[in-house]
Formats: structure tokens, sequence, C-alpha cells
């Protein structure tokens, strides 16, 4: 018996390592495939990371002086200083103004009302108004947030200078003293990054698989492959290895360039990265299967690709937090594996998190894998019956 059991195992190892070297072979003789799966992510990541930024700087500025004082003057100037607006122009009417928000040649305006210096030496309230584009909803958040900063600052600052005009004692002030943990500068990239790693593995090694086994069924030697005794598992797991090994370059090469040209840290166990990417390269790659064996040809595979892949990512939390989506939308991502690996990879990046803190979204990768992997052999196997 253990002689039988073990010809048999060998059997199996001979037969997986044939559909392996057949799908290395054709795979590589691909080069428009090759170029996707390897020259592809590295590119688009590159791209991506300098293209996608919220750290909004020089937004064109339009300054509406309505009171034309040395105050008016002084501040205009100081709201300026740091970078965040950039002055487009100086305008002599909120009509101007309108127009040129209106026609997209700035995207804010500072509007100083006429008497705003006198206001400030009687002691009495004075309005600012910012004028805002708001289609762009975190540009004008950025600098409504900047305004209000700045003229907050300058009021405190006048108080202070009046009471000590008066010889009267400063007031007490709660001063908040923000502490920034993982990512201190605030910076995109290192939110961004492992994003668009998450994005763009889901994306080739999904449509890549489901177009392979399509492609092979639309040129007969699928069937050529079926009549041999080769067990369908085994037959998807051939076409499987591959791209999983180079799904793990890709997370290399990518993560090289991240480090290099962006500086995102790596400040979690490595172990932890390469089981969650292995762990969501199955589940990928098991999607990809599942969606060649219920397509006829390529551009189905193609279709079906994208449906899955475009809610996937906008269900992950790769560009908006999943705790601001509706409830019964928070449940749906559950069963969603690109969410699962963006945690992980974030989180073992930017927190050093390792096992002990990831192991659910670990096991809720694998048992995804596992569940996604068992579908594609039972629909295969009905397929080719």
């Amino acid at each position: 018996m253990k002689r039988r059991a073990g010809e048999k195992r060998g059997r199996w190892t001979v037969e997986l390592a044939a559909v392996v070297r057949k799908e290395v072979r054709q795979t590589v003789r691909d080069r428009r495939i090759m170029f996707l799966l390897i020259a592809a992510p590295l590119l688009q990541t590159i791209a991506l990371g300098f293209a996608v930024d919220f750290n909004f700087e020089n937004v064109p500025t339009l300054v509406v002086d309505l009171d034309r004082s040395q105050a008016s003057r002084t501040h205009a100037r100081r709201l300026l200083a740091d970078g965040t607006l950039r002055r487009k122009s100086n305008v002599t009417s909120t009509q101007t103004a309108a127009a040129q928000l209106e026609a997209g040649q700035a995207a804010a305006a500072i509007v100083l009302p006429a008497g705003l210096e006198k206001a400030l030496l009687g002691l009495r309230p004075a309005e600012v108004q910012v004028v805002l584009d708001g289609t762009d909803p975190n540009r004008a958040a950025v600098v409504a947030n900047t305004a209000a900063r700045y003229f907050s600052e300058a009021t405190a600052e006048l108080l202070r200078e009046r009471l000590a005009a008066r010889n009267l004692p400063s007031p007490p002030t709660i001063q908040a003293v923000p502490r920034v943990l993982y990512n201190p500068g605030l910076d995109t990239a290192p939110f961004m990054i492992p994003g668009v790693m998450t994005m763009l593995l889901v994306i080739t090694t999904t449509v890549v698989t489901a177009m392979g086994l399509s492609r092979e069924r639309e040129m007969g030697t699928l069937e050529q492959v079926l009549v041999t005794p080769i067990r369908p598992l085994l037959l998807l797991l051939g076409k499987m290895a591959p791209f999983l090994v180079i799904g793990c370059f890709d997370v290399f090469m990518v993560l090289t360039a991240g480090v290099w040209i962006f500086k995102v840290p790596v400040r979690g166990d490595p172990l932890v990265l390469v089981a969650g990417t292995l762990l969501y390269l199955v589940c990928t790659l098991g999607i990809g299967l599942l969606i060649s064996s219920v397509s006829k040809t390529q551009q189905q595979s193609f279709l079906a690709g994208f449906l899955f892949i475009m809610p996937a990512i906008l269900l992950s939390g790769v560009m908006t937090p999943v705790q601001a989506m509706p409830a019964w939308l928070r449940t749906v991502t559950y069963v969603n594996p690109v969410r699962y690996f963006v945690e992980v990879i974030r989180a073992n990046l930017l927190k050093g998190a390792g096992f002990a803190d990831l192991w659910w979204r670990l096991l809720a990768l694998g048992g995804i894998g596992c569940l996604i992997l068992l579908f594609a052999t039972v629909r295969f196997r009905k397929r080719a019956a």
C-alpha cells in the first residue's frame, strides 16, 4: 500500500510538473503577456505614485482686496506665505473673481471686505470670505482649513497685542499639539503605493489567468490536455504556479521601487508580507480560473474580469475608508480579498504589524482562496465532462 501511495504521489508530481513546464513555455513565448505581467506593474506604479498626490500646494488663488489698506495687504501676504495658496492675480470685484472661478482659471478667492482695518482697530468683528471651487472636494477642504487656521491664529495674536498694549495679562490658552504616528509627514506615497500594488496585482493576475485558459479553449489545445489522465485540480494548480511566481516577483519589484523612489517604509516582518502575498495571489488567480471556466471566449473572460475587478477595488478601502461606507455595503466587503490584502500590506509596512495582529485577515484570505479554487475546480470538471 505504501509503495502504491508513493507511486501515485510520484505520478501526480510528474503530471503537475508537465503542466507547469507547458504553461511557462507558453507564457514566455507571448511577449505581450510578459510585458503585462512584469513591465506594466512597475511602470504603472511609478506613474500613479507621482500622479496620485493628496498634498495640495500652490493652489491658484485670487485676492479680492476691497479694503486696500495696510492691514488687508499684510493679511493677504501672510495667508499666502506657507505655499499652500499661490496668488494667481489681484482682482477688483467679486464678480470678476466668480467669472474666473467658473472658467477654471483659479481654485479659490480670498475676499477682504471694505472697512477691514477700521473694524480691527475698533475691536469690531470682521468677516473674510473664502470662495472655493468645490469640484475637487479634497482641494477645497485643504484651502478652507488653511484659511481658517491662519485667521484663527491671527485673531489670537491680535488679542495678545491688545492686552499687552493695555498692560493686561494674556488669558490662559489651551494648545492642541498633534502627534502623527506611522506617517509623520502625512505624505501620500506611503499610503497610496501599497494600494496601487494591490490594484495592479489583482488586475494583471486575474485578467491574464482568465484569458489564458479561454485562449487555449479557442485554439483547441485545452481539449488535447483534457484527454490526458491529468486530474483537473492538478491542471489548475499547474496553470497557477507560473503566475504565482511572477506575481511574487512583481510585488518585490514594485515594493523595491516604492522604497527607493517614494521612501515607503518597511517596518514589519517580511514573512507576513510574503504570506499575505501568496494567499492573495491564490485568491486572484483562482478568480481568474473561475471566470475562464464560465467563459467561452477571451472577450468574455476580459469583460468578466473587469466586472469583478472594479467593484473589488472600490469596496476594498484602497481609495476611501471602508468605515465610511454604509453598513449594508461594509458587510459585502468581508468577502472581498482585495480588502484584506491592502489592510495586511499597509499595516505591515507602515505600522510594523505581525502575525499576531493580522492573523484573522490572513486566515480570511486563505479561506476565500480555498473556496474559490474549489469552485473553479468543480466548475472546470463539469465543463470538461
